[in-house]
């Protein structure tokens, strides 16, 4: 997390830090990025660098939770323009990231970021619609989502259904970067996953 003094700064400064911290995390990977990189961009001097973030991994993350937040704030209003159906909803959120991802920058950072996924990160990018993103925003949630239109009996349900659906989502995401697939592709998979998880697998 950020220390005051970043959030001290005005908004101009603080958006060519974070325009240079995107640059170097868009080149390479996390663990290669450098802090010398992301500051001469910035051009501002090394020391002050570290009176606001307390490495490269706490900028990174907070970049990571801001494009979470987007997600988020996306995921709220399309719950609400489509009447509460988690899975369009969480499709039009889907289909946002890839429209964002044809900038070539977004797309790199989007890049090294799921080409080098772990634990933390997963985690972090898709807090916006898995439970501990429902933790804090609960009561939106719970009032936005319509159950009728789904075959759940708990709360617990519920949030297996979006962890499934989340995870169905990531792991397209990562193929696209994986095997360089188009945003048609990508598209047509998931729309043909998700449909079967609408449909069932068992014959009734």
């Amino acid at each position: 997390m950020p220390r005051q003094t970043f959030f001290n700064l005005p908004e101009e400064k603080r958006q060519i830090l974070l325009s240079a911290a995107t640059k170097e995390f868009s080149r390479v990977s996390l663990g290669k990025a450098s802090v010398a990189n992301i500051v001469k961009d910035a051009e501002i001097p090394r020391g002050s660098f570290y009176q606001y973030f307390d490495d490269k991994e706490d900028l990174y993350f907070y970049l990571l939770n801001e494009h979470a937040a987007k997600r988020q704030d996306e995921f709220i209003a399309s719950l609400n323009k489509n009447n509460g159906d988690i899975f369009e909803s969480i499709k039009e959120m889907f289909h946002s990231m890839l429209v964002e991802m044809d900038d070539e920058g977004i797309r790199n950072f989007y890049k090294n970021v799921f080409l080098n996924m772990n634990y933390k990160i997963e985690k972090t990018f898709l807090k916006s619609i898995n439970y501990s993103g429902m933790n804090k925003h609960y009561s939106v949630y719970k009032q936005l989502i319509n159950r009728d239109l789904l075959n759940i009996e708990n709360d617990c349900e519920l949030f297996q259904m979006v962890q499934i659906v989340s995870m169905i989502m990531l792991e397209n995401i990562v193929r696209k970067f994986a095997k360089d697939l188009t945003n048609e592709e990508v598209i047509y998979n998931y729309t043909t996953q998700i449909n079967l998880l609408k449909r069932g697998f068992v014959k009734k």
